[in-house]
């Protein structure tokens, strides 16, 4: 079995004395792990960063098989963001997440495209990523099918003023729909229904609203293992902590 893509570097850890397991996000192969023969050398480490946009060759005797990787370097991104904390704390994030939320081999390929726009942006410095962050955080929620309704309010059925999530059933509700139970529910920022720019607290309610999904919803799902610390760190940086 063979096939050939271009893929982002996910994780990347030490296997025997020279060799690696590299987990990747291709565009058709979904997340694949491998092995990259002398991986932890001094030639291919700097190569092998979490973010790395990859030339991939990927080659097993049986398709179940973990098989093994030759890797060309297409875009290194870390070097770019090693200056910006903020930055440098996104790019893991997202590779974090991506490595832990994802099922091997199961092709996801909207959400490929989409992080692959979002890793740009932070390499590249763009103005707002953290708010394409947050975007990013609801697409992947979605994608491992734990998407929100936030296109009309779960009370009264309107699609204008809606300013609050449920927590129990990630419906959007109205001002006018939660009434006295308007404490209960989880902000809903305008940026994250294309209302408007991000400032500093909608970051923050942004973050506390996929984050409480995150850890109730898709958590869960995945055995009860915790988010990545990675996703906590970002976390804290943007909102200031």
């Amino acid at each position: 079995m063979e096939w050939r893509a271009e893929g982002v570097l996910l994780a990347v850890r030490r296997h025997g004395e020279s060799a690696a397991i590299i987990e990747v996000l291709t565009e058709a192969h979904g997340r694949h792990a491998g092995i990259v023969r002398g991986g932890a050398g001094r030639r291919m480490t700097p190569v092998l960063q979490p973010g790395a946009q990859l030339d991939l060759s990927w080659r097993a005797r049986l398709e179940e098989h973990l098989g093994s990787f030759t890797v060309e370097p297409a875009r290194a991104r870390a070097p770019a963001v090693l200056g910006d904390r903020r930055a440098l704390m996104g790019l893991s994030a997202v590779c974090a997440l991506l490595a832990y939320s994802l099922p091997e081999r199961a092709p996801v390929p909207a959400l490929y495209a989409r992080s692959m726009t979002l890793l740009d942006a932070i390499a590249d410095g763009a103005d707002g990523w953290p708010a394409d962050y947050l975007r990013w955080e609801l697409a992947l929620l979605d994608e491992t099918g734990f998407g929100l309704d936030l296109g009309r309010c779960a009370v009264t059925g309107d699609r204008d003023g809606l300013v609050h999530v449920s927590p129990r059933s990630g419906r959007a509700v109205s001002a006018a729909g939660a009434g006295d139970w308007a404490d209960r529910l989880l902000p809903l920022p305008a940026f994250l229904l294309g209302q408007g720019p991000a400032g500093a607290q909608d970051l923050r309610d942004g973050l506390r609203l996929t984050g409480h999904f995150l850890n109730a919803w898709l958590a869960p799902a995945l055995g009860d293992r915790p988010l990545p610390a990675a996703r906590a760190r970002l976390a804290a940086v943007l909102a200031g902590d």
